[in-house]
């Protein structure tokens, strides 16, 4: 028999049986109280070791009158018997938690631009596997979010991991850079400027998140950089069904996540502008608690986040 061949023991019908039985040989060093263990008998639990013998073609135990001795092949077949057999536990036990976890509960916490197409991609495939799996989802800023997940109120989120005094006890994993675009509503008159400059902007009405936010900031540092005075006539608003309705109605132009607009822009809501603003959001990411164990549940969702990733970004 070619032992080399990693299914040797297929071919060979291997019995679970004369693994333990190799366990309680070593452990009790008599074919008479090893099969009395297993509750066999002793010609029953001699043929087992006999034929596993014959399978190997080598002698496993040496037969002494003070009872059987592991040869050097044996100690090796007990040492992988208790590895194979420790592997079948643990099987076991992730396939009864991943069935509670089938059925949990998991609350996830996102900021915008993941939860247009990286979370919905994630939970459709979750979905597949465990239709009764239960999905709380929770898009709110990166500041909000890190409260609830400091609070235990979070599995884990997708966003920004901010300067915070109590951050060190926090998992990052980054994900992708976030770019930002200009947008107004399809038609706008600027959509057929291909030479269209920041300074022809400036000047226009804009819907911009409040002052204070980052996206607030990045946006005036950006026609300040440029030599610019930041827009003067703007509404503060981060109320989307505001801000598209606003758009809908006015020439008003607006600044967001790339990937949001491009949502919209496919629904025909709004348009893109035909100039790469020079300014992109802090990159995000998944973001946990270093302590908190999670659920396999919880599990099953961060691993299909992560492949989900490496797809769409």
């Amino acid at each position: 028999m070619d032992t080399l061949n990693p299914n040797w023991f297929l071919r060979a019908r291997l019995k679970t049986r004369q693994l333990l039985l190799l366990i309680a040989l070593d452990e009790q060093r008599n074919i008479h109280r090893a099969a009395e263990v297993l509750h066999m008998t002793q010609p029953a639990a001699s043929k087992q070791i006999k034929d596993l013998e014959e399978m190997l073609d080598v002698k496993l135990f040496d037969r002494l009158p003070r009872g059987m001795e592991p040869t050097l092949y044996g100690e090796t077949m007990i040492r992988h018997a208790r590895m194979a057999l420790t592997s079948l536990s643990l099987a076991h036990d992730d396939v009864m938690a991943l069935k509670s976890g089938l059925v949990g509960q998991v609350e996830v916490g996102v900021i915008m631009t993941p939860a247009m197409s990286l979370l919905p991609q994630a939970i459709a495939r979750i979905k597949q596997q465990a239709p009764l799996l239960r999905i709380g989802v929770h898009l709110e800023s990166s500041n909000t979010l890190l409260d609830m997940l400091e609070r235990g109120t979070l599995d884990f989120m997708i966003g920004r991991i901010l300067e915070r005094d109590n951050s060190s006890h926090l998992i990052y994993e980054e994900l992708t850079e976030e770019p930002a675009c200009a947008v107004a509503r399809p038609g706008h008159p600027l959509l057929s400027n291909d030479a269209l400059q920041l300074r022809d902007l400036a000047g226009l009405g804009w819907v911009l998140p409040p002052q204070g936010s980052i996206l607030r900031h990045r946006c005036d540092m950006m026609f300040r950089r440029a030599g610019l005075e930041p827009p003067a006539n703007v509404v503060d608003s981060t109320a989307l069904l505001l801000i598209t309705a606003l758009l809908a109605q006015t020439d008003m132009l607006h600044v967001m996540p790339i990937d949001v607009a491009r949502y919209y822009q496919s629904l025909n809501v709004l348009a893109i502008l035909p100039i790469e603003l020079p300014f992109k959001m802090d990159a995000f990411g998944i973001i946990r608690q270093h302590d908190h164990l999670l659920s396999p549940g919880a599990n099953l969702l961060l691993t299909a986040v992560r492949n989900a990733a490496k797809e769409v970004y």
